[in-house]
């Protein structure tokens, strides 16, 4: 019965806390951000006060030096980023135009038959393509700007983001000790392997994953913009955000990549040729040598298991749900590993009668 008890408190505890995850999403984004912030950055400020320095300090040089090395990123990439959303965004239909011929092309049979056995049949034209990608990148994301919410969502981002940072950096021990002094004294072991388990599976992701998408970003940027590819910065800033969610970066690279090239350098094969091969190194490096290095196999994350909980937190929750999957996702499995353990250790598998 005592077992039931704990089984039926922790699934209410957890059913609680979906539903004011649910009901309080369109508020908690700066909280969370902050939260990721302060959790990434602890170790630095635990080694400043092993130094000497007080919590307080540490937490202020950190945060002081982390705004000011984003603040001096913004405002060198962000205005060419802008400068080259906003030619691309013009490039479009000429770029629909030439693939469009591309297609089209008799040389090209194979291709026609492909697309047309994949659409269904008839004649494939990009027209309508065109016509609602510039649609929506002329109309609804400028509107979605100019909405109260998005505006009041990036307000409380750049202000409240840093002082909740700040206040749980400077309180994160003290958090922690507060939280285990909670604990029940008899289960107080299990439960610190278990959070130890976590805190692995999480910082070892987190910060391997942020080295891997800071590495690829910069990889694809340069190599494409040395290629003559145009707008590789573009393309290596989105393909290293979406490096955060595994094989779906390299993908976008591959894809967005290949379509401009055959746009910009059509019927010269050499450079196409040259940029899927720019693409597939990066997808080599983020395989074999990257991911396996700075993640690893130790955090416990199953790639698929991974995708699947970012798609579906992401679709419940937005961008709150993407930043909490991780740390969902690997208490989900280091929980579950934990009651199999248990299950395979209990009469209900070995078959023994306690006495």
């Amino acid at each position: 019965m005592r077992f039931e008890r704990h089984i039926v408190f922790w699934i209410a505890a957890f059913l609680v806390f979906i539903g004011l995850l649910w009901l309080l999403r369109a508020i908690l984004l700066p909280f969370v951000v902050g939260a990721v912030l302060a959790y990434l950055l602890d170790p630095l400020a635990n080694r400043l006060t092993k130094r000497g320095l007080s919590r307080l300090f540490a937490a202020l040089i950190i945060l002081g030096g982390f705004i000011i090395v984003l603040v001096a990123l913004l405002i060198v990439i962000v205005p060419l980023l802008v400068n080259q959303l906003s030619a691309f965004v013009a490039h479009i239909p000429a770029y629909a135009r030439q693939l469009q011929s591309f297609l089209n092309d008799p040389s090209h049979q194979w291709l026609q038959r492909v697309i047309g056995g994949a659409s269904g049949g008839g004649d494939w034209s990009a027209a309508d393509l065109v016509n609602k990608s510039v649609a929506y990148l002329s109309t609804v994301l400028p509107a979605l700007l100019t909405k109260g919410k998005a505006l009041l969502s990036i307000f409380s981002l750049i202000v409240i983001t840093p002082v909740v940072a700040f206040y749980l950096l400077c309180d994160w021990n003290r958090a922690i000790n507060a939280f285990d002094q909670l604990i029940p004294l008899r289960q107080k072991e299990t439960v610190h392997g278990l959070v130890r388990e976590i805190n692995t599976a999480i910082s070892g992701y987190l910060h391997g994953q942020l080295l891997v998408c800071v590495i690829l970003g910069a990889y694809y940027a340069a190599a494409l913009t040395l290629a003559g590819l145009s707008f590789g910065l573009l393309i290596g800033v989105v393909s290293g955000l979406l490096t955060f969610i595994p094989y779906v970066g390299s993908l976008t690279a591959l894809v967005i990549s290949l379509g401009i090239a055959l746009a910009q350098f059509f019927p010269d094969w050499s450079h196409i040729v040259m940029i899927v091969g720019l693409v597939l190194i990066g997808q080599f490096l983020e395989g074999n040598v990257l991911s396996p290095k700075l993640v690893g196999e130790s955090v416990g994350l199953h790639p698929v298991w991974l995708i699947f909980a970012l798609l579906a937190a992401g679709y419940l929750f937005g961008f709150v749900g993407l930043l909490l999957a991780v740390p969902m996702a690997a208490a989900a499995g280091v929980l579950t590993r934990f009651a199999i353990r248990r299950y395979r250790a209990s009469p209900i598998y070995t078959g023994e009668q306690t006495l």
